[in-house]
Protein backbone atom coordinates (compact mmCIF):
# COMPACT_ATOMS: atom_id res chain seq x y z
CA UNK A 1 0.00 0.00 0.00
CA UNK A 2 2.97 2.44 0.72
CA UNK A 3 4.80 1.57 -2.60
CA UNK A 4 1.20 2.28 -4.40
CA UNK A 5 1.10 5.83 -2.33
CA UNK A 6 4.58 6.60 -3.14
CA UNK A 7 3.92 6.03 -6.47
CA UNK A 8 0.81 7.78 -6.88
CA UNK A 9 2.81 10.48 -5.46
CA UNK A 10 5.63 10.46 -7.79
CA UNK A 11 3.06 10.53 -11.04
CA UNK A 12 1.43 13.47 -9.11
CA UNK A 13 4.83 15.35 -9.21
CA UNK A 14 6.08 14.23 -12.20
CA UNK A 15 2.75 16.01 -13.90
CA UNK A 16 2.66 19.04 -12.02
CA UNK A 17 6.25 19.39 -13.33
CA UNK A 18 5.67 18.92 -16.53
CA UNK A 19 2.67 21.32 -16.48
CA UNK A 20 5.52 23.75 -14.87
CA UNK A 21 7.80 23.21 -17.28
CA UNK A 22 5.60 24.22 -20.02
CA UNK A 23 4.60 26.90 -18.26
CA UNK A 24 8.53 28.11 -17.83
CA UNK A 25 9.27 27.15 -20.86
CA UNK A 26 6.70 29.79 -22.47
CA UNK A 27 8.10 32.54 -19.43
CA UNK A 28 11.97 31.82 -20.25
CA UNK A 29 10.80 31.74 -24.01
CA UNK A 30 8.59 35.08 -24.06
CA UNK A 31 11.95 36.91 -22.22
CA UNK A 32 14.48 35.29 -24.74
CA UNK A 33 12.26 36.76 -27.80
CA UNK A 34 11.84 39.89 -26.17
CA UNK A 35 15.70 40.22 -25.31
CA UNK A 36 17.02 38.79 -28.89
CA UNK A 37 14.42 40.65 -31.37
CA UNK A 38 13.19 44.05 -30.57
CA UNK A 39 16.16 44.25 -28.04
CA UNK A 40 18.77 42.52 -30.63
CA UNK A 41 20.56 40.97 -27.41
CA UNK A 42 23.44 38.86 -28.86
CA UNK A 43 21.24 34.87 -28.39
CA UNK A 44 23.46 33.54 -25.98
CA UNK A 45 23.51 36.53 -23.76
CA UNK A 46 19.61 36.11 -24.26
CA UNK A 47 19.59 32.74 -23.49
CA UNK A 48 21.31 33.39 -20.00
CA UNK A 49 18.87 36.54 -19.07
CA UNK A 50 15.52 34.86 -19.86
CA UNK A 51 17.01 31.35 -18.14
CA UNK A 52 18.06 33.56 -14.52
CA UNK A 53 14.68 35.36 -14.81
CA UNK A 54 12.51 31.62 -15.80
CA UNK A 55 14.50 30.20 -13.21
CA UNK A 56 13.33 32.55 -10.37
CA UNK A 57 9.57 31.37 -11.39
CA UNK A 58 10.46 28.37 -11.79
CA UNK A 59 11.72 27.55 -8.02
CA UNK A 60 8.49 29.22 -6.62
CA UNK A 61 6.09 27.30 -8.98
CA UNK A 62 8.17 24.08 -7.85
CA UNK A 63 8.16 24.80 -4.56
CA UNK A 64 4.22 25.67 -4.11
CA UNK A 65 2.68 23.80 -6.88
CA UNK A 66 4.63 20.68 -7.67
CA UNK A 67 6.20 19.70 -4.36
CA UNK A 68 3.61 21.90 -2.14
CA UNK A 69 7.11 22.59 0.22
CA UNK A 70 7.92 26.03 2.00
CA UNK A 71 10.37 28.05 0.03
CA UNK A 72 13.55 28.89 2.55
CA UNK A 73 16.61 30.67 1.45
CA UNK A 74 18.40 27.48 1.76
CA UNK A 75 16.75 26.10 -1.39
CA UNK A 76 16.66 29.08 -3.12
CA UNK A 77 20.13 29.72 -3.10
CA UNK A 78 20.37 25.30 -3.93
CA UNK A 79 17.77 25.59 -6.41
CA UNK A 80 20.32 26.93 -9.26
CA UNK A 81 22.22 23.62 -8.70
CA UNK A 82 19.41 22.14 -10.55
CA UNK A 83 20.06 24.22 -13.38
CA UNK A 84 23.27 23.91 -13.86
CA UNK A 85 23.03 20.41 -15.89
CA UNK A 86 19.94 22.31 -17.53
CA UNK A 87 21.93 25.70 -18.83
CA UNK A 88 24.76 23.41 -19.98
CA UNK A 89 22.96 21.28 -22.07
CA UNK A 90 20.56 24.02 -22.96
CA UNK A 91 23.34 26.66 -23.98
CA UNK A 92 25.15 23.67 -25.42
CA UNK A 93 22.19 22.55 -28.10
CA UNK A 94 21.14 25.89 -28.44
CA UNK A 95 24.69 26.77 -29.80
CA UNK A 96 24.33 23.70 -32.07
CA UNK A 97 21.39 24.07 -33.40
CA UNK A 98 22.02 27.58 -34.32
CA UNK A 99 25.72 27.59 -35.30
CA UNK A 100 25.78 23.75 -36.70
CA UNK A 101 22.73 23.01 -37.62
CA UNK A 102 21.52 26.52 -38.50
CA UNK A 103 17.98 26.43 -36.99
CA UNK A 104 16.17 29.76 -36.70
CA UNK A 105 16.34 31.65 -34.04
CA UNK A 106 12.63 31.12 -32.81
CA UNK A 107 12.36 27.20 -33.06
CA UNK A 108 16.47 26.69 -31.43
CA UNK A 109 15.78 27.65 -27.87
CA UNK A 110 12.54 25.85 -27.71
CA UNK A 111 14.09 22.79 -28.66
CA UNK A 112 17.45 22.78 -26.77
CA UNK A 113 14.82 23.38 -23.47
CA UNK A 114 13.21 20.07 -23.74
CA UNK A 115 16.75 18.08 -23.42
CA UNK A 116 17.47 18.62 -19.94
CA UNK A 117 14.36 18.36 -18.21
CA UNK A 118 14.42 15.16 -17.07
CA UNK A 119 17.89 15.73 -14.93
CA UNK A 120 16.14 18.98 -13.94
CA UNK A 121 13.04 17.04 -12.33
CA UNK A 122 15.41 14.54 -10.26
CA UNK A 123 17.24 16.97 -8.79
CA UNK A 124 15.06 19.62 -8.26
CA UNK A 125 12.58 17.21 -6.25
CA UNK A 126 15.49 16.06 -4.44
CA UNK A 127 16.61 19.96 -3.36
CA UNK A 128 12.91 21.26 -2.81
CA UNK A 129 11.62 18.14 -0.92
CA UNK A 130 14.15 18.43 1.84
Amino acid sequence: MKRESMQTIFRTESIKFVLVGFFNTIHYYAWYLLFTEPLAIYYLIGHWMAFVISMIGSFYLNTYFTYRSKPSWKKFFQFPLTYLVNIAVSTSALYIFREWVGLDNKIAPLLAAGMAIPFTFVISRKILKS
